[in-house]
């Protein structure tokens, strides 16, 4: 029999990655093409410039294909997985009217005015790519969280006046539920993009949702800590319950089963990156002559740090929560003795332990105890952050060998849509695979522990008095 393959589409908030993969979920080849800087002309406005989604998607799709060592007819299907919370404005064939808002821009937290005559539909960024791809109005309905009137429990169009607001039904795409095809590709976009014409694109979900399937997150008592631009945890559930604090209920790639998510950490990975960048050529000069990425050889020196960082620790509040606009990423016990790998752990460190209490607490409001622990991401690559999240959580603490997994739930969504798996479940556990496992040290664990508890847990409660006043001071 002919080898079959299916691609998956992962749209990210940094760049745009298309994987192609076999039918036992190992990837073939793959292609990815960097996002342009955001457009952030002033506060609030945070936009992706030009046609840059789709723009994007061209050069990673002929990248993919260019590596891809099969025939184009052995590709079966397509899988479209993109970033959540943004708002895309088009026009009546289809175009953009405006640059597509990011889920950071200040106007996708409230109901969509209509200021712009020349707007004929609203949608997200995987009904505005499924429209380049194939041509049809249609989107899944699990990438409509936020302020879209969509009935949660039904999963359909809430067409109540009050909850469309400035909103028509004819302003929205027709739904669709994951696994459901959303049309086939046309010559057009076949011609731009090298993805063989004809194939069918086939709806996932959120990126958040589509990441945890492929992650294989469909376990009770296992939660996953996604790390990218947004951290976030999630555990699966087949309930949707309203007026919850610690977590919120999110759809997943699954149809009608959902994702508890966590209370999470705004720019976490890109604090990461921004840390990075701050050390400036001379650190990128040394990882070159080691042999390493700067990321890599942050973590080698970081390896000889103490857990704990010698006593210096690190609030996250590099982008402020709406409900605290004040605050400000912090880094508060420094000695003489501290360095750039003290900083750069203290970093990793802050993160882990910001999960842990946002885990925590969506636990003990889902009453659910936790067990196991699955980390996806590229800073899984990281073997001493796997053991980070280990000590800090204190249960073992896994990474897939797919670390890019929202490309591969998009497969897995392709692959169970095509009948090629009967279930999810089959397909996840023929394609999801465990990379290796990381077991708590005590020795760590008993001091992160009373790190968190005696003060990390609460520092936000000393630091916030002086950062209101700062606040009065710089607007």
């Amino acid at each position: 029999m002919t080898k079959k393959y299916i691609m998956g589409i992962d749209g990210g908030s940094q760049s745009s990655k298309v994987v192609i993969f076999d039918l036992d979920g190992n990837i073939v080849c793959e292609g990815k093409c960097a996002l342009q800087p955001m457009h952030m002309q002033e506060p609030g406005v945070v936009e992706h410039p030009n046609d840059d989604l789709w723009d994007s998607l061209i050069v990673a799709s002929k990248e993919a294909m260019d590596y891809f060592p099969g025939n184009n007819e052995d590709i079966i299907g397509l899988g479209l997985c993109t970033i959540r919370f943004c708002r895309a404005l088009l026009k009546r064939d289809g175009s953009l009217a405006e640059p597509v808002l990011s889920w950071m821009d200040a106007r996708v937290s409230k109901p969509y005015e209509h200021v712009n005559p020349e707007v004929a539909y609203v949608t997200t960024t995987s009904g505005y790519i499924t429209h380049r791809l194939t041509g049809n109005f249609v989107d899944t309905a699990a990438n409509y969280q936020g302020q879209w009137p969509i009935d949660t429990d039904t999963w359909e169009w809430d067409e109540t006046p009050d909850v469309m607001g400035q909103l028509s039904r004819e302003m929205l795409f027709d739904l669709k539920m994951p696994g459901d095809v959303l049309g086939t590709v046309t010559k057009a976009a076949a011609d731009a993009t090298g993805i063989p014409e004809g194939i069918p694109v086939i709806a996932t979900a959120n990126d958040k949702a589509v990441e945890a399937l492929g992650s294989g997150l469909l376990a009770e008592k296992t939660a996953l800590v996604s790390l990218g631009t947004y951290i976030a945890a999630m555990m699966p559930g087949l309930e949707n319950p309203r007026d919850t604090t610690a977590f919120w209920t999110n759809f997943a790639s699954t149809p009608h089963q959902y994702l508890y998510e966590s209370n999470g950490i705004r720019r976490g990975m890109w604090t990461v990156s921004w840390f990075k960048e701050l050390l400036g050529d001379d650190i990128m000069l040394k990882a070159h002559q080691d042999g390493h990425s700067v990321e890599e050889f942050l973590n080698r020196e970081a390896q000889h740090v103490p857990a704990g960082s010698d006593g210096l620790m690190t609030v996250l509040d590099w982008l402020a929560p709406g409900d605290a606009p004040y605050r400000k990423g912090i880094m508060i016990g420094f000695d003489a003795r501290h360095g750039r790998a003290h900083m750069y752990r203290s970093i990793l460190e802050a993160i882990a332990l910001t999960m842990k209490n946002r885990v925590d607490d969506m636990c003990a409001e889902l009453g659910v105890p936790l067990e196991n622990l699955i980390i996806s991401g590229g800073g899984s690559n990281s073997t001493l952050l796997m053991q980070i999240f280990a000590d800090v959580f204190g249960v073992p603490t896994s990474r897939t060998e797919v670390n890019g997994s929202a490309s591969l739930g998009a497969a897995i969504c392709v692959a169970v849509a095509l009948g090629i798996y009967p279930t999810y479940e089959a397909a996840t556990h023929k394609m999801v695979r465990t990379r290796d496992k990381f077991q708590p040290n005590q020795e760590n664990q008993t001091l992160y522990h009373r790190i968190n508890q005696e003060v990390y847990k609460d520092i936000t409660k000393s630091t916030d008095t002086i950062l209101k006043k700062a606040a009065a001071i710089f607007q």
